[in-house]
């Protein structure tokens, strides 16, 4: 006769016996994704290296980059990964000449564990301040430009308002370029069929005041209302240290702004950065803007005082904030009318004096193939 709880162990009991199995068994499973996490950033470090370098690399140099970097890896282990990355079409193999990075690869990169990249905009942002190369003084040099991809029909009619943006004040400042298709700015090829609009990048200003002996906290990107052509408030801001996307380019593709209503009555929203500099150095800001819009470089719109909030953005002590125009600005009033535009900022390094001023804007697109 079956009685209640014959041959069955107390609840308690077959939890206490069942409990070191369930502990082994995530064990395993922690120690298992904690090794496929780790193989997963060996090998975007892998891709990165191979992205980094202008040539193709061998095993041998990729291993004793990856060591250099604190990965402890074999050349062995590092010709797997390659191996594998070949296979999945990330990297190309060149026989003796080593590995070269696939367009695939650097996709993989862009979009990979995003959550690594929270941060990416902020250290991009010091990694171009300390590239660019502009001399105030000799105007020459390389300056920091986004780049604005544009179908080649829609650019003719596309010109006026990006004119009517460089016109209001609401570009970062006079000068801008026109890149071909097959023309590369940093990482970005310009495709068939397609024109790159070229915009001097806030960052710039950034680069000017370090050259200067003035560094620059690059705190976020927001979306500034305007009324009466006076700003007035921030509707919106994206901090740069935690996001892996430009503000700019977030508020352009959701069609946050409002550049046809602040270029037609003053009233709309555009995009800005904040900044803070040393308070020390207010003086030598406000001169340096000034040579800033004499180069068509300028882009400073409020500068604060020492320890004062600026339209109600709190500023630590000993600083002084600083409102400056968004560099993508021109090409956002294309979305807002329907033009497609795929836009990067930070894109990549221009020389000073191959832009031009944005009155020329015209001219340079009727100079340019009808086929391109």
């Amino acid at each position: 006769m079956f009685q209640a709880g014959a041959g069955l162990a107390p609840a308690s009991t077959a939890a206490q016996q069942a409990a070191p199995i369930l502990g082994i068994r995530r064990n395993k499973v922690e120690r298992a994704i904690g090794m496929s996490e780790k193989i997963e950033k060996k090998r975007l470090a892998v891709l990165r290296i191979l992205r980094e370098s202008p040539h193709p690399l061998g095993s041998a140099q990729i291993t004793e980059q990856l060591l250099a970097t604190g990965h402890e890896v074999s050349e062995r282990t590092v010709r797997y990964y390659l191996l594998g990355l070949d296979q999945e079409g990330l990297t190309e193999n060149l026989g003796k000449r080593g590995r070269r990075i696939t367009d695939p690869g650097r996709s993989e990169l862009q979009t990979a564990r995003v959550i690594e990249k929270v941060g990416f905009l902020s250290a991009r942002i010091d990694q171009m301040t300390y590239r660019m190369s502009f001399d105030l003084s000799r105007r020459s040099g390389t300056v920091v430009v986004n780049v604005s991809l544009v179908d080649q029909a829609q650019l003719r009619p596309a010109a006026p308002l990006i004119a009517k943006v460089f016109k209001s004040g609401y570009a970062m400042g006079k000068l801008m370029a026109l890149f071909k298709p097959g023309d590369k700015v940093g990482e970005l090829t310009v495709p068939e069929k397609m024109v790159g609009i070229g915009t001097v990048c806030s960052i710039t200003l950034n680069g000017v005041l370090l050259a200067h002996g003035i560094p620059t906290n690059s705190r976020f990107g927001g979306l500034l209302e305007l009324k009466d052509r006076k700003p007035t408030r921030f509707v919106e801001i994206i901090n740069y240290d935690g996001t892996s996307l430009d503000p700019l380019e977030i508020f352009i593709a959701s069609r946050m702004t409002n550049y046809l209503g602040a270029t037609e009555t003053g009233n709309g929203r555009i995009g800005v950065g904040f900044r803070e500099v040393p308070a020390d150095s207010r003086e030598r800001v406000m001169e340096l803007a000034q040579r800033l819009e004499e180069v068509g470089l300028g882009g400073f719109m409020m500068i604060g005082w020492p320890g004062q909030p600026l339209l109600e953005i709190p500023v630590s002590e000993g600083r002084v904030g600083a409102i400056v125009i968004g560099g993508l600005n021109p090409a956002a009033i294309l979305e807002e009318t329907s033009v497609r535009v795929h836009s990067r900022a930070l894109a990549g390094l221009a020389e000073y004096q191959t832009l031009f001023p944005y009155t020329e804007l015209d001219d340079r697109i009727r100079a340019l193939p009808e086929r391109l």
